[in-house]
């Protein structure tokens, strides 16, 4: 699709920002980028976040939600740049795999406006990346295309709206936000003990794969094989990409079957 600023709107500058575990978030995040005219950046990347911030009129963040919750990585990341982000138009895209209730909302706790500067925000349904949960069936290529298209046209319109100055904040009504905390009122303590329970079994080849994908230097490669700093975000990145399907964090249980991302 065509980047869709018109000269009017050629003025508007618009930044977003991005964490994803396995691939989901960072996709709504570049194709709502490609059709705004938007720069579009890893919070894991290297770069001078505060400058960037500085140059842009509206800022966008685009996560997974977890238990209904905002990841780790992105918490931290609004913390760390609230005094850039005061006064910002403010765009929130949020992946889950069903139902989220607030998971947009969510990220308000942690803006330096809390939801005074959220001028959109709109929720996304994604593949399942949980590799090792029974209720839900991890699928890839082919059997994605259709979720992954109407996703697709979901961040297409998101970016022609906040284009136009349409206002929608998806997850902020009054009821939304309350099944919204019948989830996250239990992800905190969730989230704590998966912080440090991350388990690797014998089949485990040292390969130390998981130590260079870790968005939170959580693993180490050592004599003893792989141990853990208490970090881990339960992002499942290394849960899908381990090659002996060896390691795993908040269910324990080996997966099936890995989700391989999406591929352009």
């Amino acid at each position: 699709m065509q980047n869709l600023r018109t000269t009017r709107e050629k003025e508007e500058k618009v930044i977003v920002f991005y964490f994803s575990g396995t691939g989901n978030s960072r996709f709504i995040a570049e194709r709502f980028s490609r059709a705004a005219g938007a720069a579009c950046l890893s919070v894991e990347e290297a770069a001078d976040f505060e400058a960037l911030i500085a140059q842009t009129d509206t800022v966008g963040f685009c996560y997974p939600v977890y238990g209904s919750c905002v990841p780790r990585p992105m918490r931290e990341f609004v913390l760390a740049h609230g005094r850039a982000l005061a006064n910002k138009r403010i765009v929130i895209l949020s992946t889950q795999l069903v139902f989220s209730g607030d998971g947009a909302h969510a990220l308000c706790a942690f803006l330096p406006g809390r939801e005074a500067g959220v001028v959109y925000a709109e929720h996304f349904n994604m593949p399942n990346n949980i590799a090792n949960f029974p209720l839900f069936a991890v699928k890839n290529g082919e059997q994605n295309k259709a979720l992954l298209a109407k996703a697709t046209r979901k961040a297409e319109r998101a970016a022609e709206e906040v284009l136009r100055g349409r206002i929608r904040r998806r997850g902020f009504h009054r009821l939304s936000v309350l099944i919204g905390k019948s989830q996250s009122a239990l992800w905190p303590q969730v989230e704590k003990r998966a912080a440090s329970d991350v388990r690797i079994s014998a089949d485990c080849t040292r390969c130390g794969l998981c130590v260079r994908i870790c968005p939170m230097q959580n693993l180490t490669l050592g004599k003893d094989g792989i141990g853990q700093e208490g970090k881990c975000a339960v992002c499942y990145r290394c849960v899908n990409a381990c090659p002996a399907r060896a390691i795993t964090t908040l269910l324990h249980q080996k997966p099936g079957k890995q989700y391989l991302g999406i591929s352009e």
